[in-house]
């Protein structure tokens, strides 16, 4: 103890006594030459290392241009994938884009080193330039970068026996093959394929390193227009007839569209100009201008929601559900149209017939106007009664009996002759004589066929 304490004495004696004269690094040197002395201990070999990194993991003595186990059997690389958000589904461009986290484990001896603790070793993108890694691009990938704030988002990580995670953070924009014939009512299924661009199945086995537990998702992961219902791994071998077999890894996930935006923007909105459409029922056939002006307004509007909804999808050649509830909606709206335009059509003609038989008798014959009207071509028996209360002296004067007796005697071969026309056709030609008619079939008829395509449509599509 006694030598300890000189030893102690002899290197700090220049601090005590002359602290004005000695350097402050001199110092600093001899507390940490007295502690390490005093604190001798055996430090991992990863942790006291001084040298370069490339010294540590001597890549200088190796050709990492070749993959591991060069000329044996093909080197195992598992991977796993966290996704960490679906940023995007684009219908227009049949794509997604998808944020995740992907990850490889390998082994290459070359990269051992010696530790007493079996530590890792971490490192940033820097040293991958420089030490092999696997070639894993995404199939089918439009776009992909890895992010690089505020560095490269890349880690590598060392074992001492060659084990090497690497991992690293991409946004990857994926094309989809969509089916678009049950929409919006769809459910469309997307995956993102990983492959081995140089190596085939004979020198590189790419496999799920824990089967469907290497895919981890975010909980909070939601899309504004779909709900996201499974997410699932699987795995194959694909062919190339001029390099060979690959495997491939699939990330699977299923998307159920959300019915309620569209219900808001495309189906009420339809729905409801054909019920506007149905309005010109109950107006006056005589009021040209309401009833044009509000079929064409309904015409219109729906030409303009079909058109909207086909903006923002691609141009497919086989029909959509949506684009079959539209065009039948269309259609109603357009019959309405039609429909007025034959109302107009009969009336006129059947003003024409009452105007030519009232030139061709001018004289009413003591009749009221409303009663003459009704002695065209037809009458029914209410007609031939609402006469009986006129005798011939007020319907016909006696010398003018051979001229003004035409009306009356066309009214009884009429009304007292056999019936020569059945139900059918004297109903048909009170529809025609009676233009309004067609108005009041047309508000039980319209209503009902709508409701009845209503239900079979949403029963097969939903």
């Amino acid at each position: 103890s006694l030598y300890f304490s000189s030893k102690i004495f002899v290197l700090y004696w220049p601090v005590i006594f002359l602290p004005h004269r000695v350097p402050q690094g001199w110092q600093t040197n001899a507390i940490a030459v007295c502690c390490s002395r005093i604190y001798k201990k055996n430090h991992d070999v990863t942790k006291t290392w001084k040298g370069k990194t490339e010294q540590l993991l001597r890549v200088n003595n190796h050709d990492f241009t070749m993959r591991p186990a060069f000329g044996g059997p093909a080197i195992p690389v598992g991977v796993d994938v966290q996704v960490e958000s679906l940023d995007s589904i684009s219908e227009a461009d049949m794509d997604f884009t998808m944020t995740l986290y992907l990850r490889h484990y390998w082994k290459d001896e070359r990269l051992s080193f010696p530790s007493t603790t079996n530590k890792s070793v971490t490192f940033d993108g820097r040293l991958v330039k420089k030490i092999w890694v696997p070639d894993v691009f995404f199939v089918h990938s439009k776009r992909s970068f890895i992010h690089d704030t505020t560095k490269d988002n890349i880690m590598l990580r060392v074992f001492p026996d060659g084990h090497v995670l690497y991992s690293m953070r991409i946004t990857v924009t994926q094309m989809c093959n969509m089916d678009f014939s049950r929409f919006p009512l769809d459910s469309q299924m997307c995956s993102l394929e990983l492959e081995s661009y140089a190596y085939t199945d004979e020198e590189l086995m790419l496999y799920w390193k824990n089967g469907n537990e290497s895919l981890k998702t975010d909980e909070k992961i939601s899309l504004s227009q779909f709900l996201i219902q499974k997410f699932h791994t699987t795995s194959r071998l694909a062919f190339y007839s001029s390099t060979g077999w690959y495997n491939r890894l699939y990330i699977n996930f299923t998307l159920r569209r959300h019915i309620f935006f569209f219900l808001l923007q495309t189906y009420f909105p339809a729905t409801l100009m054909v019920i506007l459409s149905w309005v010109s029922f109950w107006i006056d056939r005589r009021a040209v201008p309401a009833r044009v002006s509000l079929g064409i307004t309904t015409v219109l509007t729906m030409s303009t929601i079909i058109t909207g909804v086909n903006a923002s999808m691609p141009r497919v050649s086989y029909i959509k559900a949506v684009d079959i509830y539209l065009w039948a909606s269309f259609v109603f709206v357009f019959l309405s149209v039609l429909e007025y335009a034959a109302v107009n059509y009969l009336t006129t003609v059947q003003e024409r017939k009452e105007r030519k038989l009232h030139e061709r008798f001018p004289c009413t014959c003591g009749i009221p106007h409303s009663q003459t009207m009704m002695l065209d071509e037809n009458c029914s028996e209410s007609d031939a009664n609402s006469l009986a209360g006129y005798t011939r002296n007020q319907m016909v004067p006696e010398e003018e009996k051979q001229q003004k007796m035409v009306v009356h005697l066309a009214m009884s071969n009429e009304c007292h002759s056999p019936r020569k026309r059945g139900l059918k056709g004297h109903v048909g030609l009170r529809i025609i004589q009676n233009s309004h008619a067609i108005d009041k079939y047309s508000r039980l008829i319209f209503p009902g066929t709508y409701i009845f395509f209503n239900l079979i449509y949403w029963s097969v599509f939903s």
